[in-house]
Order: C-alpha cells, then structure tokens, then sequence
C-alpha cells in the first residue's frame, strides 16, 4: 500500500480546505416490530431506547421530539435509535400504538 493510497487531500492553495464526503447512513431494515428497551446508564440513571422504527432520518428526529415532549423528558436520535431519558416505556408504548405502530417491550 503507497503512500497515496493511504492520504487524503486536506487543503490546497487556492481552493482552500477541502472536506470529504461523508457517506450517508442508511437505516436498517427490520421485522416491522417497533421495540422498546430499557438501558442502565451509569449512576443508576436510565435510558428508553426505541427501536426499529420503518422512518427515514428527518420523520425519526420529528417523532423523538414528540416522544420527548409527550414524556417531559430530554433524549435524542442515535444510529436510527430514539433515546429518552429515564424509565418511559409504558408512556412511550402507548404512544407509539396510537401512530399504528406494532410495539413490544423488549430486554430487561
């Protein structure tokens, strides 16, 4: 492997810094079951994950802060993943049934 196949162009005279472009993720594809799991952060804190949601980047952001708002609560969308904070899956379950999602609790 050369020296060249290994380097990137960062900056050159006259253009300025150039930026590559990212690849843009692609969501996974699931079994059409919307699952909710319960996740122990460090300092006993916990976390909602949600996942499997059939939604492109843009429509998951919007649900998470509906999600957010309906739970008072903060979070934020990971990896295609909507994180809530604290123990929410009954509210976040219901919720979700109500979209027409099919919802099942998951992990511990």
């Amino acid at each position: 492997m050369s020296i060249d196949e290994r380097s990137t162009l960062v900056f050159a005279t006259g253009i300025g810094r150039i930026k590559e472009e990212k690849p843009k993720a692609e969501r996974p594809q699931g079994d059409g079951v919307v699952r909710i799991q319960l996740k122990r952060m460090g300092g006993g804190k916990m976390l909602s994950v949600v996942t499997g949601v059939p939604l492109d980047e843009e429509p998951l952001k919007d649900l998470a802060r509906a999600l957010k708002q309906k739970c008072g609560v903060g979070g934020s969308v990971k990896d295609f993943n909507i994180e809530i904070q604290g123990d929410k899956r009954n509210i976040l379950k219901a919720e979700l049934e109500k979209k027409g999602y099919s919802v099942k609790l998951s992990g511990g």
